[in-house]
């Protein structure tokens, strides 16, 4: 069976998958079309998103490929999306936690405290609640502590191909200071029970 316009029936199965789709997967839907035919018009797709007169782009996230904005549009974005629902936030301790793994994976609960000098519990079951970690193992030492790693869903939530698309340390210091400021405003305005 052959596709007419296979490049609309790609485009298609892009938008639909609920996560980033692998040319793999976009393959095994479409057995009868040749792979380099399918990278070729995926390639193709890509081009022509990228051109300035559209306004979302196909980017590669966690080995597979999504729909997604441009970045040159997403203080306006940003703006409009606060005026529709309430974004998912994560205090700063989530954050800085979040980092220690990231940067530091696989790693222990005793190890991130290590890092960090306060209690991790905590913050780590709200990570995993969130599926931004997951357990990864038991490290090799006396006790057998649960290996902690970034999943699927946090290079998801933000944006990443892989874990080496991570900012240098120097510019996530930066944003931990940014978002603790921001936090601090909004201590100032908002009722205690309404900060998380």
């Amino acid at each position: 069976m052959s596709y007419p316009n296979l490049s609309a029936l790609l485009e298609a199965i892009i938008y639909l998958a609920k996560e980033p789709v692998s040319i793999d997967a976009i393959h095994k839907a479409l057995p009868e079309v040749d792979r380099d035919t399918v990278e070729r018009t995926v390639a193709l797709l890509i081009e022509k998103y990228q051109m300035e007169n559209h306004g979302i782009e196909i980017r590669e996230v966690a080995d597979g490929l999504r729909f997604s904005t441009k970045p040159e549009h997403h203080e306006v974005l940003k703006k409009f999306l606060q005026g529709q629902h309430p974004p998912t936030r994560l205090s700063l301790a989530a954050l800085e936690t979040l980092a220690v793994i990231a940067y530091k994976q696989p790693v222990t609960v005793p190890e991130i405290q290590e890092i960090r000098g306060v209690q991790a519990s905590g913050v780590i079951k709200t990570l995993l609640d969130k599926k931004l970690v997951s357990a990864g193992g038991r490290k090799e030492v006396l006790g057998r502590p649960i290996l902690y790693k970034t999943t699927k869903e946090f290079l998801i939530h933000f944006g990443l191909k892989d874990i080496g698309e991570l900012p240098s340390m120097e510019e996530f210091e930066e944003l931990i200071r940014n978002e603790a400021s921001a936090e601090e405003s909004v201590q100032v305005e908002l009722p205690l029970e309404e900060v998380q």
